[in-house]
Formats: structure tokens, C-alpha cells, sequence
């Protein structure tokens, strides 16, 4: 990112790209998420204070030595345990909750989430033997060292990093994993897990995303315009599909806690952002941005910026109007 602060801490969708992840676990369990920090570790701290559980990982050895840093707050706690990246904010929580219901109804070590991907993707390939089960993940630098390289990479169901454990046998077994050589140095890669669990007869389980964007991470500045865009995608359709009319989608910003009535209308280039709420049958836009306002029925706001402000029902705002507070 070439920033004073850390990637997880950049926003996406109006929030910081950990908040979404972090409000999605939140959902999910009663227990406070941990969250594996390093060094420039206090901005996460600060963001998200008492409702997050900290696990430091002094040394970057891997994805597979920092699960082991959870391992002195979790050991006991749950029966699973949900595993990824804290650069995914568009994973959703039905998606973890189809992981936790796989594990459970088939007893696996592992139940993992898998993307259907191109052949030029950088994501581990899903190997399955003759009868479907699934025997490793392969990473790409792994896969072109084998004889069969070409078909190997060719494998369109690919590792999306996300995975529920069978928590005790996590815990008895993440000690195991070999030391690799990764180009930044020696690693521990939590995706030897599968090989485990293969190797034991535990058997792993992988369950095919059908929303790619899920899988977008953002480790660079270019990437998070993708997962931008992604999450406007997502925002816009889901209005549309509930009585709102959007002129262009592509010009149109919708952060994730705003909320709409039934036959508004918003024109391009209108930006609604923060706790935003909007009556029914209002006119926005074009060229509007919106911040923490409360916006009654039937109102008509054009060419303005209104932010933090109570507007009551059938009010029109002259063009090029400011009101903040």
C-alpha cells in the first residue's frame, strides 16, 4: 500500500476493509473474534477496542504460525473455528455459516471455501482424487515444480483462504506442519492443514462459492479500486431489486448502512454515505452527496451537500444548497 498505516485499516465500502469482516464474525458467534496482529498493530486495537480478542505474531512465519497465535485464547472455547484473511471484506455471513453446517453435518477436519478461477489466478489449486475428495492445495510456485505442471495449474476450483476447523483437532495438530521456503523466507502455510487431515483419514470438504466477489482481497492500492467496485456492485443491485430506481449504477455510491424507501429515485452521480437514511418516493441527484442525514418522504434534493442534518418530508432543496449539522 505504501502507507503510514496498516492495509487492513484502508476503506472499502465506507468502512475499514477489517471492520466488515469483523462485523460479519460478530454475527456469528458469541465469543469476540481474535484477530492476529504484528507490528503497527495499535490502529487495528484502536479501531475496534474491547470487542476484539488480540493474539500477536512477533515473527511472520506463515498463515499457519499465526492460526497458532489464537491457539492459548481459543483452545476450549468452541467446537469450530473459522479461519481467513482480514483483507476480505466482501465475505459474507451465510457463506461462513454454509462452512460451519458443512463441517458439522460431515464431521471433516476441514471444511473450506473454494472459487471457481481462471488458469492465469494465483490462488492454490483444489486437487481432488478420482472419486471428487479433495487430497491437498497446491500452491503455484508448488504446482510448477511437479512433472504434470500444466494440468495442475489448469484446475479451475481454487483456494479462496477461508476455512472452518473441527476446533480440537485444529489445536492437536497445527504444531505439525512443516517449515517451507517462501520468497520472504521460512513459513508455516495453514493450507498443509489439508494434507493433515488427508493423511489421517479426517477427510476435508470444499464447498464452491457462487459470489466471486467474496473472494477479492485488496493488497494493493489497484486491487482495492476492484473491491470498490465490487462492493458498489452489490449495494446498487440489492436496491434495485427492492423498488429502488438507480439511473446509473455506475455513478452511483451507496455506503452499506444507508437505508432507502420504496420508489425513490436516484440520479447519477449522488454519493450516500455514513448512518444516511432516505424516505419514500424521493428525488436525489444528480450531483448529491448525503452524510449521516436523516431524509423524510418525498423530498427533492438536487446539486447539494447535506450532512448530519433532519430533513422532514416534502421539503425541495434549491440546487447548489450546503447544509452540514
Amino acid at each position: 500500500m505504501l502507507s503510514k498505516k496498516q492495509k487492513i485499516l484502508h476503506e472499502v465500502g465506507g468502512k475499514p476493509m477489517v471492520q466488515h469482516l469483523f462485523d460479519t464474525a460478530v454475527s456469528l458467534t458469541t465469543i469476540p473474534p481474535v484477530l492476529i496482529i504484528g507490528k503497527g498493530g495499535d490502529g487495528v486495537k484502536q479501531l475496534l477496542g474491547s470487542r476484539a480478542q488480540y493474539a500477536v505474531q512477533s515473527e511472520q512465519l506463515g498463515t499457519g504460525h499465526a492460526t497458532q497465535m489464537a491457539q492459548p485464547l481459543l483452545r476450549g472455547q468452541a467446537d469450530q473455528v473459522i479461519v481467513t484473511y482480514a483483507d476480505m471484506p466482501l465475505l459474507q455471513a451465510h457463506t461462513l455459516q454454509k462452512l460451519v453446517a458443512l463441517q458439522a453435518e460431515t464431521g471433516v477436519a476441514i471444511a473450506m471455501l473454494s472459487v471457481m478461477g481462471s488458469p492465469e489466478s494465483t490462488f492454490g489449486r483444489v486437487v481432488r482424487d478420482e472419486n471428487g475428495r479433495v487430497t491437498e492445495i497446491l500452491e503455484v510456485a508448488q504446482a510448477k515444480r511437479r512433472p504434470n505442471a500444466a494440468d495442475l495449474l489448469a484446475i479451475r476450483e481454487q483456494n479462496a483462504g477461508v476455512y472452518c476447523f473441527a476446533a480440537a483437532w485444529l489445536w492437536d495438530n497445527i504444531e505439525k506442519l512443516p517449515l517451507r521456503q517462501a520468497r520472504s523466507g521460512p513459513e508455516y502455510y495453514l493450507t498443509d492443514m489439508i494434507e493433515l487431515a488427508v493423511q489421517q483419514n479426517r477427510g476435508v470438504e470444499a464447498t464452491a462459492t457462487d459470489d466471486l466477489d467474496e473472494c477479492l482481497g485488496a493488497g494493493t492500492r489497484a486491487e482495492m479500486v476492484v473491491v470498490e467496485k465490487a462492493f458498489r456492485r452489490r449495494a446498487n443491485n440489492r436496491w434495485l431489486a427492492q423498488g429502488i430506481t438507480i439511473v446509473d449504477p455506475d455513478s452511483t455510491y451507496i455506503d452499506p448502512d444507508v437505508t432507502i424507501g420504496q420508489d425513490t429515485v436516484i440520479w447519477p452521480n449522488s454519493y450516500l454515505q455514513g448512518k444516511t437514511a432516505v424516505g419514500q418516493d424521493c428525488v436525489i441527484g444528480p450531483n448529491t452527496i448525503l452524510r449521516d442525514a436523516t431524509i423524510g418522504d418525498r423530498c427533492h434534493i438536487e446539486q447539494s451537500v447535506l450532512e448530519g442534518v433532519n430533513l422532514a418530508s416534502e421539503t425541495a432543496v434549491a440546487p447548489f444548497t450546503v447544509i452540514k449539522n
